[in-house]
């Protein structure tokens, strides 16, 4: 069989278009046009041609973008582009990485992990996820493998990594810091502090610093870390208003699950992110729609780390039509060709309310969101509009969208109420299999108090 020939930019053809960046404008090492090419990335988000300038130049940086905008990609690229670049000859020892990416939750990692992974399909370089909650003997052997080149990590698994001395940090040519202001939120800036501490000073090493929103705690961080660095902002209303076409939909609290299942099913949509505001909100509703016959799961905080990623991989992959979800996922999670977000129950956060939304018209592609509002959940309508400047779009559903759908034969109504719980309890005197209503349960009746030596003794029995 005649070997593939060798791939080219040549290959690669994006055409010039006016008030537009390609990729192809910056001088990008071959093997990482191949893995864009491959992702089918042609011209830059916004972020991206403003950033990408100076950050592949070596320029520290400082970013008001939420994800979704294509940030992501950019210091991925940056890191990338210098790594190929500027290869290190002679030996490298294990557990000392190059670039160093740290952020806030496991999901994120992962995302940052998989779209380094893709980007830099073609480019040889080593990339490890570092984070609780999953086998910390199989990172651990990862870290004492072959020399690493990038790290993506949440800042308590990586400074366990550091204590035990499976980690080196004073080699780091690049540092990443991704939501700064999440970070903040979550307590972790003390542990993010030692671990910036043990690498290079900022004059010897280049910073990109990213965060959704500023205040003046992020600023004096991002001054004391960042040397000189390059200023962008890309503001929360413009993934909004620009790639997400939204709708709202105004029904009485009884008719939002008839509407639910006729969104999805009538219009055939292969993979939905619905929202709710409580776990059991969640469990409730994926119960009904697996009653229904879509195939659903659930992402909750108390659903285990290896649970999450099992599922959301199905989700990718298409195993799993809907996931239904509290907030824990409305920030760091990208899933190529998920359009469709759904809020079943508006956030009480205009913020939350964005980054659900981000969750789809990511990066330039457009989505859709539908949102559903009864009485109670108009009342948040009125700050989400002035939160984005903008009006939402309002409507009454069509009569015949309402119809309440028939059962899949066989389901259960009940049938997932006792899982996790105790079964009902056999009473003495009933037949195998059997369990007594007749006869209930009655507690002894504690003994009355009494008086004297009696009362005394009776304790120390």
């Amino acid at each position: 069989m005649p070997a593939e020939d060798p791939w080219s930019v040549s290959q690669f053809k994006v055409l010039p278009a006016e008030g537009k960046t390609r990729f192809h404008d910056f001088d990008l090492p071959e093997s990482l046009m191949h893995g864009i090419s491959d992702l089918d990335f042609t011209y830059c988000t916004p972020i991206q041609a403003e950033i990408l300038p100076s950050t592949i130049s070596g320029k520290d940086a400082f970013g008001k973008a939420q994800t979704g905008t294509g940030k992501t990609a950019a210091f991925l690229i940056t890191v990338i582009t210098r790594l190929l670049n500027t290869p290190i000859q002679g030996k490298r020892s294990s557990g000392t990485p190059r670039v160093l990416i740290i952020a806030p939750t496991r999901e994120l990692i992962l995302q940052i992990s998989e779209e380094a992974r893709q980007i830099g399909k073609y480019c040889g370089l080593k990339i490890i996820s570092v984070f609780g909650g999953m086998d910390y003997d199989k990172q651990r052997k990862l870290l004492a493998g072959s020399p690493v080149d990038i790290i993506v990590a949440t800042p308590g698994r990586l400074l366990d990594f550091q204590r035990r001395r499976d980690l080196n940090l004073k080699k780091v040519e690049v540092l990443i810091l991704d939501e700064a202001d999440r970070m903040l939120d979550m307590g972790f800036i003390p542990d993010v502090r030692k671990i910036i501490y043990s690498t290079p000073p900022k004059e010897k090493r280049q910073t990109l610093l990213f965060s959704a929103t500023l205040n003046d705690t992020i600023t004096r961080l991002a001054n004391s870390w960042t040397r000189n660095p390059v200023t962008v902002e890309i503001e929360p209303e413009q993934i909004a208003v620009d790639t997400v076409d939204q709708v709202v939909y105004i029904v009485t609290a009884k008719q939002k699950f008839a509407l639910l299942y006729n969104v999805i099913a009538r219009q055939d949509l292969e993979r939905v992110l619905i929202f709710c505001n409580r776990r059991d909100e969640v469990n409730r509703l994926a119960e009904m729609l697996t009653r229904y016959g879509i195939t659903c799961s659930i992402l909750t905080g108390d659903v285990p780390q290896i649970k999450r990623v099992r599922r959301l991989e199905g989700f990718k992959t298409g195993k799993i039509r809907v996931i239904v979800a509290t907030d824990v996922v409305a920030r760091g999670i990208h899933i190529e060709g998920m359009d469709h977000v759904i809020n079943f129950k508006l956030p009480h956060d205009p913020e939350d309310y964005v980054h659900r939304i981000g969750r789809t018209g990511r990066a330039g592609a457009t989505g859709t969101s539908i949102s559903f509002a009864d009485d109670d959940d108009a009342f948040y309508l009125p700050d989400i509009e002035a939160f984005m400047g903008r009006k939402l779009k309002c409507i009454e559903p069509e009569d015949d969208w309402l119809i309440m759908p028939e059962a899949v034969p066989g389901s259960k109504k009940n049938k997932s109420r006792h899982q996790g719980k105790k079964p009902p309890v056999k009473r003495f005197g009933s037949r195998p299999g059997e369990t007594s209503k007749k006869k209930r349960y009655q507690p002894r009746r504690r003994p009355k108090p009494v008086s004297g030596d009696e009362s005394g003794s009776s304790e120390k029995k």
